[in-house]
């Protein structure tokens, strides 16, 4: 499966340019989804198109897009790109229940030049020199260690619980063995005592 533009004359996507999407297919389908993933790491469910080219989109998007089926072939048409439309595009599609998904199609706008903020000479007082820094933190690099901590938390939660379920089982099991072994040692004792009584 792969993503293409339609047209091939586009180089670089333009606030307002309609855009249109092609994902070729060479297996069995049932449909094909169209999902777009944004510069936050966030997937949003643009629409299903049915193998019989019915489609399915996410609330308030049907009015922003337009999707259809043309053989092997799923089209999706942006009508009129806005700032929430960037990101990456992908197909995906569920053949014989498995699901393949499509490299991402980047769709971003060509950045804005922006004066760089000057930065402050250092000042000197009493001897002593002072940098003047900003303490806060950059936007990409904050959501990073954000979505690392997450997912620290998403590992070592249940890998933390899952030792201690192993412990508890580990510990239990030991003390059934135990007990079991008192019983049998008090039956051996027992039937020896009454062996010799007999005699």
């Amino acid at each position: 499966m792969t993503v293409r533009l339609r047209d091939g004359s586009i180089k670089q996507p333009q606030l307002g340019q309609r855009l249109e999407l092609e994902c070729q297919t060479s297996k069995d389908d049932s449909g094909m989804f169209w999902v777009r993933l944004d510069r936050g790491g966030t997937l949003h469910f643009i629409v299903f198109i049915s193998y019989l080219s019915r489609t399915t989109f996410n609330e308030g998007i049907a009015t922003r897009f337009e999707a259809k089926r043309d053989g092997s072939s799923y089209r999706l048409v942006a009508k009129e790109l806005t700032p929430q439309d960037e990101g990456k595009y992908f197909c995906i599609m569920n053949s014989n229940q498995m699901l393949y998904f499509s490299p991402g199609y980047p769709v971003y706008f060509p950045a804005k030049t922006t004066v760089a903020p000057t930065t402050a000479a250092p000042t000197t007082q009493n001897g002593t020199t002072k940098f003047l820094t900003s303490n806060t933190l950059h936007p990409v690099t904050s959501k990073k260690e954000e979505l690392n901590l997450m997912c620290d938390g998403i590992i070592w939660v249940p890998l933390a619980g899952g030792c201690i379920l192993l412990l508890l089982a580990l510990i239990i099991t030991i003390i059934l063995c135990q007990k079991t072994r008192r019983r049998r040692c008090r039956c051996k004792s027992s039937e020896s005592q009454s062996i010799t009584d007999l005699f």
